[in-house]
């Protein structure tokens, strides 16, 4: 096989009461799948109860930490395991997650806003959907200017949830302000394939939408969203054709909060079979 220079972006834990299996399991995943490394981004403690049944506890933290360098020293020399957190934006928790990403060595912090949550439908729902649409998508701006993200998750998640109202040909002037508004923080966005598999069957972001990310040379980053172990590095291959369709070079992850940028093209071969890499020499 090509020499693996991939991460797998954005997994998670049994400690957020809604994925299965452990980080070692989700590790022999990415070795079967030639990915340089796993960086582990289970959903963030919140307090105040917020979407506990979603989340690991706060009191959960320490064995979070301790789970993924127990797992990074299982897998030293095969697998980069690394330390991630998937960390929700809520408005007014702003300096409790910048606490919080300070009392650890996160290497990768994804920034989310997930309009499933309680406590956005109790702060945002309204019957008019179009404007739940402009919230979310103003809110994603939001987050990616507090700088307390690398990269910005699922970033049109709200489709699945108000499918009466996704008119995609026309989503874009509600989308393009705020793309603008996240080309001037350097936050990167991310390609998550799990949206294939949900209600509009669509990567997030759809396609014209990861075309304006393009335009306005905002960084992508590329995680499957695993819940289970078998879906780690999932749909890689057709993500980054569909990256490179959209108008993008390279890829991205982050190591150290750093981003790290890959070409595409070395991507894929990296992912190639070898009988691929036969087929193409």
């Amino acid at each position: 096989m090509p020499a693996p220079i991939l991460y797998e972006s954005h997994c998670h834990t049994p400690l957020c009461k809604h994925a299965s299996g452990e980080p070692t399991e989700y590790a022999a995943q990415a070795l079967e799948k030639n990915l340089k490394g796993l960086i582990v981004t289970c959903h963030n403690p919140m307090p105040d109860g917020f979407s506990a049944r979603v989340r690991m506890a706060e009191n959960e933290l320490d064995q979070y930490i301790a789970m993924v360098a127990q797992t990074r020293e299982e897998w030293q020399d095969r697998v980069d395991v690394r330390l991630g957190l998937e960390a929700d934006y809520f408005q007014g928790y702003e300096s409790y997650v910048e606490e919080q990403l300070a009392g650890a060595d996160f290497q990768f912090v994804l920034g989310s806003v997930h309009p499933q949550l309680d406590e956005f439908r109790d702060r945002y729902w309204q019957e008019d959907l179009r404007e739940v649409q402009k919230t979310y998508f103003r809110l994603l701006a939001d987050a990616a200017e507090t700088g307390l993200f690398d990269s910005i998750s699922h970033p049109d998640l709200i489709k699945n949830f108000t499918v009466k109202v996704w008119d995609e040909p026309n989503m874009m002037d509600i989308i393009a302000p705020s793309l603008d508004r996240i080309a001037k923080t350097g936050v990167a966005m991310e390609l998550n394939t799990s949206g294939a598999l949900k209600t509009i069957q669509q990567m997030n972001p759809y396609p014209e939408m990861l075309r304006e990310i393009a335009k306005r040379n905002i960084p992508i980053t590329l995680g499957a969203d695993a819940h289970v172990p078998e879906r780690v590095g999932d749909r890689f291959v057709e993500a980054l054709n569909l990256l490179s369709e959209c108008g993008f070079q390279q890829v991205s992850f982050f190591l150290q909060r750093r981003r790290h940028d890959v070409k595409i093209d070395d991507a894929l071969h990296s992912l190639a079979s070898p009988a691929d890499v036969r087929q193409a020499s």
